[in-house]
């Protein structure tokens, strides 16, 4: 087996390669190879002009899902020359772009020449192509509506009117720092890129595996533990993932097994590694990417961002673990035997020094506070140094090529999604009817926060099915969090509360990506697992509602007002997950008490003396009722 070929059983996406000739795999590969090795050249070691990087960021991850991703299921040999007639035309475009540079930042948006637009054009077209081969048509469809909006919502009637542009007036605005290379691409170019690189290397190096194993030795042994420990892991992966379905993918395949084999039934094991993945894109310090998205976005700094994700995500990860427990207490589940569970002192031992990589990235960020690349960039070399500690984790020349690879394979859907999503911005900044969409919102809900709030999710939801996490943030971003703050939503809180439910579409029907992964892994119905999943993931669609009310959450207030914040949410959450599933203290609940319990955990929800002394009076008068009627049956 020679050196392409150990690498090539790397890949991820290894299947999308076969049939395709030697020569052509080696091209892949190479070109795969080279463009994580110039992002790290370029952003720390030799920073280049931002129109000719993102030109290069972007340029080269479409001729990449040309190459990788197939026209159609059924690829022909017409197909196949097709493909090579849209990489020619991209590597024009784009040394076009390049070598005009000084030129077209001037006319692009005023007064584009032909060539100009033929250029621009053909990178547009592309874009919306290659999001549509790795993200399907909801997203490219989006695009072309907002771009024929720009064409012709001159003729619209009322406030969502404008004086309508000329297509080269429209080409050339979208192609540059206020379309295709705004916001969005310049976090995935900027910051996204390099930790896909360092999560690819830390994948590489077993981190997975030893993830899995310590949060099995943890919490394996406990009540319904497979479960426990799926959600100790997906939380950790998600620390380095991508996206949610990546890590259904990578840590299910693992522990849904195991679920099922303790009793769990296939829909349940699959909705909950689904919710977990899920939660993993909001944990700190990376947040799915998306933390350098919102920075950019809001002009929030990255560390305020990370700081304030803190507590939002533990109410998360505690709701989810809740719901597992007493699934597990209804269903009278046990963990796995003693002799089958790793010992976590063992595996520390023995593998521990894979944590380094990520201790090292949390130090560099909060303790010298240096940028979030330079910090990718030696956790890095971090993961090099410690793969030295074992013979099973080294990160042998073929790792470190594979890691390369799949690095660039697993951004690429990313660069083609938020490129999309720069369409849509910049469609918003030309036409204005960003603001529009803020007035339209607080028109309908007749300016009351909890409707708009509502609005706001019911939009995000939608907005976001079928869509990268990233992405879709950008969108709903762009479109709802301007009314939030306008009805006086701390800016921070209002893309967090967007940036919550843009995660959570992944586990909503009717197109919940992280939900059928989950129920492809488990092999069980797709919408039954969702629709689990929404119920286990009930407490992530009250929290947004929570730190929308009360910033505290989001570490805004005094330490003592935090405390008391953190200590009712913990409680109203418990009492959620208690609601839920029926069953408190040891015993299942009827209806009446589980309305109480609900209606509790809501009244918690908003901030206040008197409203949290009613939500915790409510609660135990539940806790009270159980135990009398404990009593009375016993006698």
């Amino acid at each position: 087996m020679d050196i392409n070929e150990s690498i090539l059983n790397q890949l991820e996406v290894k299947n999308k390669l076969t049939g395709k000739s030697l020569v052509i795999k080696y091209v892949i590969i190479a070109v795969a190879m080279v463009v994580p090795l110039y992002h790290i050249y370029v952003l720390g070691f030799k920073p280049t002009i931002p129109w000719i990087f993102y030109t290069i960021h972007v340029s080269t991850a479409i001729i990449l899902i040309i190459s990788i991703y197939p026209m159609r299921k059924n690829h022909s040999f017409f197909d196949k020359l097709v493909d090579l007639i849209l990489i020619l035309l991209m590597i024009f475009s784009s040394i076009y772009l390049i070598t005009q540079m000084n030129d077209l930042t001037n006319r692009m948006g005023t007064s584009p020449t032909n060539w100009d637009v033929f250029a621009a054009g053909i990178l547009i077209i592309l874009i919306l192509e290659t999001t549509r081969r790795t993200s399907g048509l909801i997203l490219p469809i989006l695009a072309l509506c907002f771009i024929l909006y720009a064409k012709f919502g001159g003729y619209l009637p009322g406030m969502l009117g404008h004086r309508g542009y000329n297509w080269g007036r429209i080409i050339g605005y979208l192609s540059g720092f206020d379309g295709i290379f705004s916001s969005p691409i310049s976090a995935t170019a900027n910051f996204v890129f390099i930790f896909i690189i360092f999560g690819s290397f830390l994948g590489s190096s077993g981190a997975g595996k030893f993830f899995i194993n310590f949060a099995l030795g943890v919490a394996g042994g406990k009540r319904g533990g497979p479960a426990k420990a799926g959600v100790f892991a997906s939380a950790l992966m998600g620390t380095v993932s991508g996206t949610s379905v990546s890590n259904v993918v990578t840590t299910g395949a693992f522990t849904i097994p195991l679920m099922k084999k303790i009793g769990y039934s296939p829909r349940f094991s699959g909705a909950l590694e689904s919710v977990a993945s899920t939660g993993g894109q909001i944990m700190p310090p990376i947040l799915g990417s998306a933390a350098f998205i919102m920075a950019s976005l809001t002009g929030i700094a990255y560390l305020d961002i990370v700081a304030a994700s803190v507590l939002p995500a533990l109410l998360f990860f505690v709701a989810v673990y809740i719901m597992v427990d007493l699934e597990a207490a209804k269903t009278g589940l046990h963990g796995l035997d003693k002799n089958k569970i790793p010992n976590p002192i063992k595996i520390l031992r023995k593998q521990g020094f894979l944590i380094a990589p990520l201790l090292v990235l949390i130090f560099i960020l909060t303790i010298l506070k240096s940028s979030p690349n330079k910090a990718a960039l030696w956790a890095i070399l971090t993961v090099l140094l410690v793969s030295f500690f074992s013979k099973s984790t080294f990160m042998t020349p073929v790792k470190i090529f594979g890691a390369l690879v799949n690095s660039s394979t697993s951004a690429m859907g990313i660069i083609s999604a938020c490129a999309t999503a720069g369409i849509i911005i910049g469609i918003l900044n030309l036409t204005g009817v960003g603001l529009k969409f803020a007035s339209l919102i607080i028109s309908f809900s007749g300016n009351n926060l909890s409707i708009a709030l509502v609005l706001t999710m019911i939009a995000c939801l939608i907005l976001g099915m079928g869509l990268p996490t990233a992405a879709s943030y950008v969108i709903t971003a762009s479109v709802m969090a301007p009314a939030l703050v306008e009805m006086g939503v701390p800016l921070l809180a209002a893309h967090m509360f967007v940036f919550y439910f843009a995660c959570l579409s992944a586990i909503t029907p009717p197109v919940a990506l992280a939900a059928f992964a989950g129920a492809g892994v488990a092999k069980a119905k797709p919408m039954e697992v969702a629709f689990t999943s929404v119920k286990l993931g009930i407490a992530a669609f009250i929290v947004p509602f929570m730190f929308a009310y009360n910033p505290t959450l989001l570490l805004k207030g005094s330490i003592l007002e935090i405390i008391i914040s953190t200590i009712t949410s913990l409680i109203g959450t418990f009492a959620l997950a208690s609601a839920v599933q029926g069953w408190l203290l040891g015993d299942r609940i009827n209806m009446l008490l589980r309305a109480l319990l609900l209606s509790s955990s809501i009244i918690l929800i908003k901030s206040g003396l008197v409203s949290d002394i009613i939500g915790l009076v409510i609660i135990a008068v539940v806790i009270v009722t159980i135990q009398k009627n404990k009593i009375k049956d016993n006698k």
